[in-house]
């Protein structure tokens, strides 16, 4: 994190001191709070392994183990010495990627889908969700460490598993030959991945994956017609069948619109950055409650509310959007697009331990009380890290 500037130097605009001054609180919230609670409580020190939630007292809330939430706590602890913390990231990464190696891998280097708190295996499924945190975890646990030539055959060796097995008419499905309804949301996080990957160096396997889902996204995820990006399909990629192929995320659409607009600017594609931009303006114009200032669940194809409740990882998304948008066209209105995306989740942060979340908000504005999940800190401090990039890059022009 780059310092900011001293008072002695000339006054910031009055919208990127705003934002400088979210982005503060929520490094000093990751830095001083989040971080310390979640090694502290959320890491299962006796057993290994990062615990599925804490309770709102701070407490670990004992209960099967989720292989997607093991490598977004191991990115979430890579990013860490960006941010600001000085506790034993490093140490946490190693020690928390060993554990998931030998608990989830499968003998085929595919990874099962749970194990039990004692790290026996509960259900050895496959599912491509977790696949693609696999990938992603793997990256960045490669970075933090400096052992990108140690990981990367293993991360290799599943991609190509997944392109041998899951491929499916340019984009991926999961391995159930069986199943009628194909989803955008995998592809997503496979794409977030091979980006990942590209970006560190990895091979050129990497840039096609991101190529060909990104061809996916941009031909049958996104309705030619509206421009919103859809959640089920059929097995030919067109709208599922009845209610599900109406659904249409805000929280996604910010999500594929900050992914976009990263490989519109790498390929030089203009075509993808209008995409990205036009995601934003529907989950923004459509898919934001302007009464409770947050991102809702879910929309219909026609733009109608369908859920209107709001949980906490699409105010992540909304950031990470704008700042990226704002950089890219030069529109300070982004930048008063991120500031409000900041103040919906720095509501979600008001807990009574601090360091801890609100994972739902009703229609009425209630919280509801339940402890916090630990795959949201994925969402969170890829948010701040995203955002303190932006606001330091603004700062240095």
């Amino acid at each position: 994190m780059t310092n900011i500037p001293s008072s002695s130097a000339p006054p910031m605009p009055p919208l990127m001191a705003d934002i400088v001054q979210r982005r503060d609180r929520l490094i000093a919230w990751v830095r001083h709070h989040a971080y310390p609670l979640w090694w502290e409580q959320g890491y299962d020190h006796a057993r290994g392994g990062f615990h599925e939630k804490l309770d709102q007292t701070g407490r670990p809330v004992d209960a099967p183990r989720r292989a997607r939430v093991q490598p977004r706590q191991i990115y979430s602890y890579a990013l860490a010495p960006t941010l600001g913390w000085t506790g034993p990231a490093r140490a946490i990464v190693e020690q928390a990627l060993a554990t998931y190696l030998s608990r989830y891998r499968r003998d085929d280097g595919l990874f099962r889908t749970l194990v039990a708190a004692d790290g026996s295996a509960l259900d050895d499924s496959v599912d491509l969700y977790d696949q693609a945190f696999a990938l992603f975890g793997l990256c960045h646990a490669a970075q933090a460490l400096g052992e990108l030539s140690a990981l990367q055959p293993v991360a290799v060796s599943l991609r190509d598993r997944l392109m041998a097995r899951c491929a499916h008419q340019g984009g991926f499905a999961n391995l159930d030959p069986g199943a009628s309804t194909l989803q955008s949301n995998p592809n997503m996080h496979l794409f977030e991945a091979s980006l990942a990957w590209e970006a560190a160096g990895g091979d050129a396997g990497w840039a096609t994956m991101a190529d060909g889902i990104a061809g996916l996204a941009l031909t049958r995820f996104i309705d030619a017609r509206t421009g919103a990006l859809r959640e089920f399909f059929d097995r030919t990629w067109q709208p599922a069948p009845g209610l599900p192929g109406r659904v249409v995320e805000p929280g996604h659409q910010f999500e594929w619109a900050w992914l976009l607009l990263r490989w519109g600017q790498l390929r030089g594609r203009d075509d993808a950055i209008k995409a990205g931009l036009r995601l934003l303006t529907i989950a923004e114009t459509h898919g934001v409650d302007p009464a409770r200032g947050v991102g809702f669940n879910s929309l219909l194809d026609d733009f109608s509310i369908h859920d209107h409740n709001a949980r906490l990882w699409p105010q992540t998304e909304r950031i990470k959007a704008a700042v990226l948008a704002a950089e890219i066209t030069g529109d300070p209105g982004f930048w008063t697009v991120a500031t409000q995306g900041a103040d919906g989740l720095l509501r979600y942060l008001d807990t009574p331990v601090q360091g801890l979340w609100w994972d739902k908000l009703s229609p009425a504005g209630i919280f509801t009380d339940e402890p916090a999940p630990a795959s949201s800190f994925y969402h969170i401090t890829c948010a701040i890290a995203e955002l303190d990039r932006a606001v330091t890059t603004a700062l240095a022009a």
